[in-house]
């Protein structure tokens, strides 16, 4: 038994006469900027009094009298009736394909407002990978860091790096995570196996290794946003089972030192992962977000070392071998060394550095006129708590403690703001932020020094650095207009 909402006479009755008085005075036009949702389609659930079957209103057992709500509507049964059978062919058809229809992204999902435009970025201007003969090639979409509102990335915009163009979609039912090698226990876990173990919920970030290398071209470009320099970056609040459960599930030997993990996709991407780390707080996570992990965040399950390289974080994670070495990975050996100007190679290193990055102004959001505004960003360390921002107005010769923002989470992003008063005159802004282990982000020269290398060297598009975190400059011209600074501090 249901209770139909506004299916009173009287009660259309008053509100079209409210509405016809109204159209008597010049009619009614939405406020400025508004116009009607596509797909709504009214109120189909309405039933005006007199197409109610009377078999299905219920009475009063005295007097036979149809009985009424207090706000004066029928009570129906609506149980068998036509308007029941409409009402359940019209829910069936919202079920869609596998993306559905407008209906059902709206009703049933969410649909957000035709004036919000926000969408991740393609690798060099593209949301689609061009034509290649790389026989392992990667693929990326970057975060729109510039439109970041408050900690958590939306799933939708998190960004998305690929070793194959061809992200799978992995059954649960048959997807199995095995645990074996130095165990006393070898484990055959299967999903529904891991959402009954002792669960946590956790905002961390993920973020890639090479996020804001000088490598990539959009560091160099003066129309750079935050998202294209810093794009490969993304924060959620992850739900899963920690792995230390599971290794103690499994009871681990006696010797064992580092644990294989394993990726179920056509590339097989596969990362080793000291003891260590996996005993602290590693996550097998299933959920992002509030709902199931994306395809490509790793659905059904993937790994997560909070503030380790993203590379690490494997996703439709299938197999942990406990181990007391080591393994060199195809993309270990090839790809994921930092080779140093001098020849030295310098092996698994996982932890990404404290960094932090201005997102208003920048150069989609330019500055209207001289003025009171609020300085924000956001700031992240690998290593924990972000303790302090610091921003200078003047091109790095001072600098003044920003306020940091609750909440803040360790290994997460944290907002940072600094009421600023703008003469309309040029300025060069930049952030740098101090986690609570006391490491503070470099200038480029303290960085040239550590690296020992010559002044401008990070300038030239070849260098590629893991884990480059110096500082990032904005220049606000006299006009309001704001751009990518490159590397000037």
């Amino acid at each position: 038994m249901t209770i139909p909402r506004k299916s009173s006479r009287r009660r259309f009755l008053q509100q079209g006469a409210a509405v016809a008085g109204l159209a008597a005075v010049g009619g009614i036009r939405p406020a400025g900027g508004q116009s009607v949702m596509p797909g709504l389609g009214g109120a189909p659930g309405y039933v005006p009094e007199e197409s109610v079957p009377q078999t299905a209103v219920l009475r009063d057992p005295w007097t036979a009298a149809p009985l009424r709500d207090p706000e004066g509507n029928l009570v129906v049964d609506w149980t068998g009736t036509p308007q029941w059978a409409d009402y359940q062919r019209r829910a069936r058809g919202m079920g869609g394909a596998r993306y559905g229809t407008r209906d059902k992204d709206y009703r049933l999902y969410g649909l957000r407002s035709k004036y919000v435009t926000s969408s991740r970025i393609g690798t060099n201007g593209v949301s689609c990978p061009a034509p290649t003969t790389v026989k392992t090639p990667f693929f990326s979409l970057l975060s729109p860091l510039q439109d970041q509102e408050g900690i958590i990335t939306p799933t939708a915009l998190h960004f998305m790096d690929e070793h194959t163009f061809e992200i799978p979609e992995i059954d649960p039912r048959q997807h199995r995570l095995m645990i074996h090698g130095m165990v006393d226990r070898p484990l055959m876990l299967t999903v529904d196996d891991l959402r009954r173990l002792p669960s946590v919920s956790r905002v961390h970030t993920v973020e890639c290794n090479s996020n804001g290398t000088p490598n990539h071209h959009a560091r160099h470009e003066p129309w750079a946003t935050p998202g294209d320099i810093f794009g490969e970056l993304s924060c959620s609040e992850w739900t899963g089972v920690l792995m230390s459960t599971l290794l103690e599930m499994a009871g681990v030997q006696r010797g064992a030192s580092w644990i294989w993990a394993e990726s179920d996709d056509s590339y097989n991407h596969s990362k080793s992962v000291p003891m260590f780390k996996a005993l602290d707080d590693a996550i097998v996570a299933y959920g992002q977000n509030g709902e199931p992990l994306r395809p490509e965040q790793g659905y059904p399950i993937r790994l997560l070392l909070p503030g380790w390289e993203g590379t690490a974080n494997i996703k439709r994670l299938q197999r942990i071998k406990v181990t007391n070495e080591p393994a060199i990975f195809h993309r270990e050996a090839k790809v994921y060394t930092q080779l140093r100007p001098d020849n030295k190679v310098r092996w698994f290193l996982f932890e990404m550095q404290p960094k932090s990055v201005i997102l208003r102004p920048s150069p989609t959001h330019p500055l209207s006129g001289r003025g009171y505004y609020e300085i924000k960003g956001i700031a992240w360390s690998g290593g924990g708590k972000v303790r302090r921002v610091e921003i200078t107005t003047d091109g790095g010769r001072t600098w003044k403690d920003a306020q940091v923002q609750e909440p803040v989470f360790s290994k997460a992003l944290t907002r940072f703001v600094l009421p600023w008063q703008w003469n309309g005159e040029e300025v060069m802004l930049a952030s740098r932020c101090t986690d609570d282990r006391g490491t503070t982000q470099p200038t480029t020269a303290q960085m040239e020094k550590v690296w020992g290398v010559q002044p401008g060297y990070f300038k030239a598009p070849r260098a590629f650095v893991w884990r480059f975190n110096v500082i990032q400059p904005w220049k606000v011209d006299r006009d309001g207009r704001v751009t990518n600074a490159i590397l000037s501090i």
